[in-house]
């Protein structure tokens, strides 16, 4: 499977950005669907947007129009622009990746993980 590597994550005012990364290396990243799911205390994982292997992005309700899910086919990374960052917004962002073309907002639909990074939001 893919290794990957999250980054960009750090504490940040209300209303701020952030641009969070995900390096995946060892095999053809534009053959997977993939995904970023916060974690906050306490809770499961649940995604807020996915990409699907074509491109094609999905989000939830709640970051539609804050949040950009995107790629680089060529560098294997796959991006997160945060923007307009809220205080529930403050969890454990984690990148996964799955073999297939239509992403799944599940997370038990996806084999491989990063091993997250963290993004505080204070009000």
């Amino acid at each position: 499977g893919l290794h990957l590597v999250e980054s960009g994550g750090g504490v940040i005012q209300t209303g701020g950005s952030l641009r969070l990364s995900c390096a995946a290396s060892g095999y053809e990243l534009r053959s997977y669907y993939m995904g970023w799911f916060p974690q906050g205390t306490g809770k499961g994982r649940e995604a807020v947007a996915t990409l699907n292997s074509d491109g094609r992005p999905k989000y939830i309700d709640s970051v539609k129009g804050r949040f950009t899910i995107s790629k680089d086919a060529e560098s294997g990374t796959l991006y997160l622009q945060m923007n307009d960052l809220r205080p529930e917004d403050t969890a454990m962002y984690y990148c996964a990746a799955e073999p297939g073309l239509y992403a799944s907002m599940r997370a038990a639909d996806y084999t491989d993980w990063g091993r997250g990074t963290r993004v505080t939001v204070s009000p």
